[in-house]
């Protein structure tokens, strides 16, 4: 099962750096006004219709490739988090909350420990 997980780990990370190759070797919008003033032939690499919809096709299928390994991974996280919870790790328990009154002179009561055997040092 290990093994499964760290090759599903290896291939996200080749995604997300694919996805990040691919997403900045793309031209953006505004690439296409440079054709006007000489720039036509810096798209000629992918053939003759340029490398928008080759490009696009790739981002688009490695993107679906590193959402899916991401759900890969929380599969496993989660069967991994559901083994762990049995092991005995402490609940948190919440103390009561202790209400207190002031007297008629405006002065609060002295503390008294609700426990006795508390694990805290007075001190």
């Amino acid at each position: 099962m290990e093994t499964i997980e760290t090759l599903v780990l290896v291939f996200h990370v080749l995604a997300a750096l694919a996805v990040i190759g691919l997403v900045l070797i793309q031209h953006g919008k505004g690439a296409d006004a440079g054709a006007g003033f000489g720039g036509g032939a810096s798209s000629t690499v992918f053939g003759s219709g340029g490398a928008g919809s080759f490009l696009q096709r790739m981002t688009t299928g490695i993107a679906i490739a590193f959402f899916m390994t991401s759900f890969g991974l929380a599969f496993y996280a989660k069967e991994k988090s559901q083994a762990a919870s049995g092991v005995g790790i402490p609940v948190v328990v919440e103390a009561p909350v202790v209400r207190v009154q002031e007297d008629e002179e405006g002065e609060l009561p002295a503390f008294e420990s609700l426990e006795q055997d508390s694990e805290i040092p007075e001190g």
